[in-house]
């Protein structure tokens, strides 16, 4: 399964081209852009599966960093301040990685 198959390929270009500068990126308006926020409870979960890149069950710092490009290979990666802003944003019960259900709700917020 491929991004593209839940969300446009246009929506998530305009959605990181809207944040191609550093320390730009904020989670809400991107998952507004690329029609995230949009999409069913199950459209989210199989977007969370594409980001965990190790199918850990969970999205860590090292895959945050790589957040965007998960969506558009050639993305910039994510600064440490916005890897944070991120975690903190979704990660509940505060272990540290977002799991799948802190990720459907930060999304669908």
């Amino acid at each position: 399964m491929s991004l593209t198959s839940i969300l446009s390929a246009d929506a998530i270009e305009n959605a990181v081209k809207d944040c191609q500068a550093p320390d730009s990126f904020c989670y809400k308006k991107f998952f507004q852009l690329c029609g995230l926020s949009q999409k069913s409870p199950q459209e989210v979960k199989d977007v969370f599966r594409i980001i965990d890149d190790d199918d850990s069950g969970f999205i860590e710092e090292a895959e945050l960093k790589f957040f965007l490009q998960r969506f558009f290979p050639g993305a910039r990666t994510l600064t440490e301040k916005e890897i944070k802003s991120l975690l903190t944003a979704a990660d509940d019960d505060s272990d540290g990685r977002i799991g799948v259900d802190e990720f459907q709700t930060m999304v669908l917020s």
